[in-house]
């Protein structure tokens, strides 16, 4: 039977990394964005928390593992540690879903994401082909109560609605 109505379907991701020393040269680059004051994040690639959750919400949508598979592959073959580029392969693997509307929460009490927040919308759009108005974050300090609110790293909650056209 043929599927008569469009077919929805949401991915939850999440990802996490803790702070490098602060005499760290590496930048913290949060869903394509410099942040500085604040060292980048410990991983293998850039350690972009937003594009990680996401790429972990798409494999969750995909069946196709991207971090643990994709990006592994292209870090050691090629050491590609770009984030972005990851999340670009992740993209490729859900046709023919498409990506209608993201939802991004952060946690951390560094850095401070407020004046940020419509440069990472714009970026997570721009990659994503949606219009800003599709893509939303929330960012929380943590109020102590985690490592996260601590200030000891980054976590972020990555929830996507993608849509599949009737046929």
């Amino acid at each position: 039977m043929e599927n008569q109505f469009p077919l929805y379907r949401t991915g939850i991701g999440q990802g996490s990394h803790r702070f490098l020393p602060a005499d760290s040269s590496k930048p913290c680059l949060v869903a394509g964005v410099i942040f500085e004051g604040v060292p980048g994040l410990d991983a293998d690639s850039d350690g972009d928390v937003v594009f990680h959750a996401m790429c972990h919400a798409i494999t969750s949508l995909s069946g196709i593992p991207i971090l643990n598979g994709i990006a592994r592959e292209l870090i050691r073959k090629d050491g590609i540690t770009d984030s972005a580029v990851y999340l670009e392969k992740a993209l490729a693997t859900l046709h023919p879903q498409k990506i209608v509307h993201v939802s991004i929460a952060l946690e951390g009490k560094r850095p401070r994401f407020e004046d940020k927040i419509d440069a990472m919308r714009a970026k997570i759009a721009h990659i994503l082909k949606l219009g800003i108005k599709a893509v939303g974050i929330t960012a929380l300090s943590g109020d102590g109560l985690t490592d996260f609110g601590c200030g000891d790293g980054l976590q972020c909650f990555a929830l996507l609605t993608t849509v599949e056209n009737a046929t």
